[in-house]
């Protein structure tokens, strides 16, 4: 099968020459984006039958929209700050290793979400986490000591929120620090928001984060970063297809690592197997 590659030069920190000389080597076709939404323009045009993102979970979120409905497969070589979908999938970080995915993986099917239209592969939310991600973006510097340092920075004056919740017809009202759902199991860097979600099972799972108090700070971290943050009793899990969020002001979301602005009402749905996806 043709394969075309579509490298970011900017997402994370490292170079990207190692591996576009082992492209050459390889005999590989690939583009270098240079502005951001290209990728998708790119991948939308390719005529191969596999594209590949290069780059991070926001190039990955451009590529997998080009070549939404097309038929074709969806590569990736995980070169971003987070690489949530890809260390969900066991894909390497390894450039090597990563392009023997690409030459000698199989495909799985892989479901997409929409959120407020928006496709998203990995997860998306509302709350505290989109404010994070709305600061990272707008610092000008990558890595996940900076998301770190920010998401410190915004928990010293951060109010949750009043949601009121529909999943699939269930309605409530609470207060919460966020409400992430997820296509795959986590946010980037292993921290496992959804530790249960499967990428193929046409479902979404949503991870709702109670108020706590400081004091709890350290033990729910631990958690998520061991994928057991639904054995907190601040943490309340749920699956479904079909999800309205309502709150009481326009505020960020998130969707793949990438923010917007977005009004009172967000509509997130799933899209069952979608794509094909290489996977060692």
């Amino acid at each position: 099968m043709k394969t075309l590659f579509i490298i970011n030069p900017i997402s994370g920190k490292g170079s990207k020459d190692k591996l576009i000389s082992r492209l050459d080597e390889m005999g590989f076709e690939y583009v270098v984006t240079s502005k951001a939404g290209e990728g998708e323009e790119l991948a939308r045009k390719a005529t191969q039958d596999v594209v590949v993102a290069v780059g991070g979970d926001g190039t990955l979120n451009e590529v997998g929209r080009g070549i939404l409905g097309t038929g074709k497969i969806l590569g990736i070589v995980p070169c971003g700050s987070g690489d949530g979908l890809a260390r969900f999938l066991n894909i390497p970080h390894d450039v090597g290793k990563a392009v023997d995915v690409i030459t000698a993986g199989k495909t799985i099917p892989l479901d997409a979400g929409l959120i407020n239209g928006h496709p998203f592969f990995s997860v998306c939310g509302v709350g505290f986490d989109a404010n994070v991600s709305k600061a990272f973006a707008e610092a000008g510097r990558r890595g996940v000591l900076t998301y770190v340092e920010e998401a410190l920075r915004l928990w010293h004056n951060y109010s949750p929120e009043e949601f009121t919740i529909d999943i699939d017809g269930k309605k409530w009202t609470q207060e919460a620090v966020l409400v992430t759902v997820a296509n795959s199991n986590q946010w980037g860097n292993d921290a496992a928001v959804a530790p249960n979600a499967d990428c193929s099972d046409g479902l979404l799972d949503i991870t709702i984060l109670d108020s706590f108090d400081n004091y709890e700070l350290p033990a729910l971290a631990i958690k998520l970063m061991t994928g057991r943050c639904d054995s907190s009793n601040r943490v309340h899990c749920f699956t479904g297809k079909n999800i309205v969020i309502t709150r009481n002001t326009p505020d960020p979301a998130h969707f793949d690592g990438e923010w917007f602005e977005t009004g009172r009402r967000i509509e997130i749905s799933i899209i069952p197997s979608v794509l094909k996806v290489l996977v060692p």
